[in-house]
């Protein structure tokens, strides 16, 4: 079947889909005004909130910021250096062109999971495409990381395991969470005591021009449907790059740098998680087949449901923090 067969099987509006509008300036316009939750970095004794927020700035130029999630209970006692909690450097999801740390479906997400295993989380709010479209989202994620080994935050260094750091990443953030394991993998010495000791991949977003049989299936679906992440791709992708650029198909042009051999070596563990409903699912068996290959540590966890269901519904969400902090005391 050719690429022009397969594209009939989509019929949604991509532009409607992302509630976006192109402009002539290569910028867009984005319709929906996603809800909001600002940062509550400090503790109402008559409302106490199990988890505490801050936001920081990270690269003022680029506008980027982090947020803090702090569980509660951590400032209950003092933590000695082994009672510190793990860190998690958290990147959203959206396509790259929608959505931000303080949305509220990511802030929530946070939260609870900040509660629930505990952790600290460092969510990262990184440029958006097509104004800045990839690479920038990595530079921004592995910006953050740098931030966290030389930062005062008091947050950071009195509570977080700056030892057993973790980056994770939903749908585009599963993404961005890989390419910037990729990058750091050669560069561990640059950063210090932070020490990284594997990706949580939740739903994670890739592509390639040949259709897999789940984008082929799952066309129109109604979260994720087919012509949306063709937009997606070229919003993000660098300009006149076709959807087997490596950083969309992370099936073409593996390891050029020995990144696969380092995160061999240092024996980073990944968790994998996908559902069967999910169009992407075929590219993320066929990610985890690839890094089984080359040795390296995958624990897959496969579901039912569509894409990003915990994200959008709640009673999902318990069940994935257990696979995610059973994969943390684990390692």
């Amino acid at each position: 079947m050719s690429e022009s067969q397969q594209e009939t099987i989509c019929t949604v509006d991509p532009y409607q889909c992302l509630q976006i509008i192109p402009n002539p300036d290569g910028t867009i316009t984005r319709l929906t005004l996603f809800p909001s939750i600002p940062a509550k970095p400090d503790l109402d004794h008559d409302n106490p909130s199990a988890v505490l927020t801050k936001d920081l700035t990270l690269n003022p130029t680029h506008k980027t910021w982090v947020r803090i999630f702090l569980p509660r209970k951590a400032l209950d006692h003092s933590l000695s250096s082994s009672k510190k909690l793990p860190l998690i450097v958290f990147y959203h999801g959206g396509g790259f062109v929608i959505l931000s740390a303080s949305s509220s479906v990511n802030h929530d997400f946070c939260y609870k999971l900040a509660e629930f295993l505990p952790a600290v989380i460092v969510s990262v709010d990184y440029r958006l495409a097509p104004e800045r479209r990839l690479p920038a989202s990595y530079d921004d994620g592995v910006e953050a990381l740098q931030w966290l080994k030389t930062t005062d935050e008091k947050w950071v260094r009195e509570f977080a395991d700056l030892s057993n750091c973790y980056l994770m990443g939903s749908s585009a953030g599963g993404n961005i969470a890989y390419h910037v394991g990729l990058r750091v993998s050669t560069r561990v010495q640059e950063f210090d005591h932070l020490t990284i000791k594997g990706l949580i991949l939740h739903h994670p977003f890739f592509g390639g021009s040949q259709r897999s049989e789940s984008e082929l299936r799952l066309g129109n679906d109604e979260t994720l449907p087919l012509s949306g992440t063709d937009l997606m791709w070229e919003l993000g992708l660098p300009i006149g790059s076709n959807r087997d650029h490596e950083y969309c198909n992370p099936m073409v042009g593996n390891d050029g740098g020995g990144q696969f051999d380092a995160i061999k070596r240092l024996r980073w563990q990944i968790l994998l998680c996908g559902v069967d409903g999910d169009p992407l699912i075929d590219r993320q068996k066929e990610l985890e087949k690839m890094l089984k290959s080359r040795g390296i540590h995958v624990r897959e966890h496969y579901g039912e449901g569509c894409h990003a269901k915990e994200f959008l519904d709640h009673t999902k969400t318990e069940a994935l923090f257990y696979v995610i902090k059973d994969f943390l005391q684990e390692n």
